[in-house]
């Protein structure tokens, strides 16, 4: 089974399946057509996280194919180009982090692919080359970002040609994308992305125009395998992502959450999302003090995410009276300065099982809708904006250094029962992610609900939305208006937004119950499908 957020790419994924590949060469395959369907969100230009159960032993390993700030991405670089206090997000000189999820790929297939690399990429270069319907999202976001393909020509020319805004339907050709997918594909993900021509293209164009990247950032970059983190809820295990991704605050929030009596509240009640609300404002102040890259700071991570840390930190949950966000403070202070910056982003997440038993929990991201909206030379491929997070500020955890990897908000996750999996599941969404993980985790395990149930529930967002600046507690509209109403009585900043909304995220997952059914889920929220065989 494969869920992913655009339905061509569950069908590439359904394809590899059935073609005898692993659930590893599907995923490469779905991403890849992801990058041409969905390229306001994911891209060859962006990073990749990686969570894999292996049968048999294996258990769960975690890939980190998030790249770094390149060798010349200096704080003083910046300044001297007259940026004192943060990095643009848009155009070349947000180009700064080297794009990760290739060599992700690479990794992933080495250790668990069946299929020949060059086949996993078919679907996604005949449909940039072609073209494909445009999607709804990417319709939406085209409006969103009118004024951004203007000044940013490079992606006007693809998504706004002859300066018409591409509507649903219509007809996307990305063909400087097939093309690259072609050299990937006959030449392999070192000699066809990160040590020939497409990143000599990528960096010649934007280097003229100010990224700091350079071919031999390019070149030096490998993606690495590291410890996954978890923690126990309820007779099963979470697994997340460690630093630099925000991993830890999902496990914090089921941690305090554990010592109040979910099933009691009920889902949908104004208790529950009271408490689900304190709990990430507790959970957020300690990422945002210490989220980093772990080779430049020390992250206390088991503290963060032991249970005694949570039994300290849940007495202050008031359950009739709201905690002011930007008031917590980090249980564990961090040394420096710490800002409140939202960290929002689009992304694309998706589930794959094969017969075998191996599971991939993926996500990949050029960070905000359409990167730096800045395509590399004739490559086809938009350059993730995601170091415009780094800050400028020389105490911040989180400040710019060559080689740095930044604070990411992207999160897989896995839950396992027995030792074997149970679920695997995530979302896109920024600051959302951690909170809707909760909110699958309590529906499922709590409610019981089914996978498709679980991902329909009205869900919150505590924290900013993207383009938003004050702290809110977003809820969609069919959350009934008392329950809004006893909220906003308890001091909760409440924010109705429409019954279905996309800065909740789109979320995917797969259940498999110990007999080996798989029950699929995909996000109304998006434009995808969980599709199995």
């Amino acid at each position: 089974m494969v869920a992913t957020s655009h339905y061509l790419a569950s069908a590439a994924g359904l394809h590899a399946l059935r073609r005898g590949g692993s659930a590893v060469d599907a995923a490469i395959a779905a991403n890849a057509v992801l990058c041409v369907v969905y390229p306001h969100m994911a891209g060859l230009g962006g990073d990749g996280f990686w969570l894999i159960y292996a049968p048999g032993g294996g258990g769960v390993t975690a890939l980190n194919a998030s790249g770094p700030a390149a060798a010349r991405a200096t704080r003083d670089f910046y300044r001297d180009q007259g940026h004192e206090e943060e990095i643009p997000s848009r155009g070349p000189v947000a180009a700064l982090t080297v794009p990760g999820a290739v060599d992700g790929w690479r990794e992933a297939h080495e250790r668990h692919g069946k299929l020949d690399w060059a086949a996993l990429f078919e679907d996604a270069i005949l449909y940039a080359r072609e073209g494909v319907a445009v999607p709804r999202s990417v319709a939406e976001w085209i409006v969103e970002d009118e004024e951004d393909f203007r000044e940013h020509e490079s992606t006007g020319r693809v998504f706004m040609p002859e300066d018409h805004r591409l509507r649903e339907g219509e007809r996307m050709i990305i063909p400087g994308l097939a093309a690259t997918f072609e050299l990937i594909a006959r030449e392999g993900p070192r000699a066809g992305f990160y040590e020939g021509s497409v990143a000599e293209r990528i960096c010649a164009d934007l280097g003229e125009r100010g990224s700091p990247l350079r071919p031999e950032d390019f070149a030096e970059f490998r993606a690495e395998w590291v410890d996954p983190i978890s923690t126990d809820y309820r007779g099963h295990t979470a697994y997340e992502f460690p630093p630099n991704t925000q991993g830890f605050a999902a496990l914090q929030i089921l941690n305090l959450i554990e010592g109040f009596d979910v099933e009691g509240w009920g889902d949908g009640t104004a208790d529950y999302y009271h408490h689900m609300a304190e709990a990430v404002k507790l959970a957020f102040a300690d990422r945002d003090a210490w989220l980093t890259d772990p080779a430049f700071v020390d992250i206390p991570v088991d503290r963060l995410t032991s249970k005694a840390y949570a039994d300290e930190r849940r007495g202050m949950i008031d359950p009739e009276r709201a905690m002011v966000m930007e008031a917590v403070e980090p249980g564990i202070p961090f040394g420096g300065s710490s800002d409140r910056r939202s960290p929002g982003g689009d992304t694309c997440y998706f589930s794959v099982v094969d017969d075998d038993g191996l599971c991939v929990s993926v996500i990949q991201s050029i960070y905000h809708d359409f990167g730096t909206a800045e395509i590399g030379g004739d490559t086809g491929v938009i350059l993730q904006n995601r170091g415009a997070f780094f800050s400028l500020d020389d105490e911040h955890p989180n400040r710019l250094e060559p080689g740095k990897r930044t604070f990411h908000t992207l999160i897989p996750a896995m839950l396992l029962k027995d030792g074997k999996p149970h679920l695997v599941y995530g979302t896109m969404g920024g600051e959302g992610q951690p909170q809707t993980h909760a909110a699958l985790v309590t529906r499922l395990v709590d409610f019981g609900y089914d996978v498709q149930q679980a991902i329909e529930a009205p869900r919150w967002l505590m924290g900013r939305t993207w383009g938003v600046e004050s702290q809110d507690l977003s809820l969609e509209g069919r959350i009934p208006d008392p329950v809004m109403v006893e909220l906003e009585r308890r001091g909760q900043p409440v924010k109705p937004l429409p019954d279905w909304d996309d800065n909740m995220g789109h979320a995917q997952a797969i259940r498999l119950d110990p007999e080996g059914f798989l029950e699929g889920g995909a996000d109304p929220r998006g434009d995808g499908a969980a599709l199995g065989y």
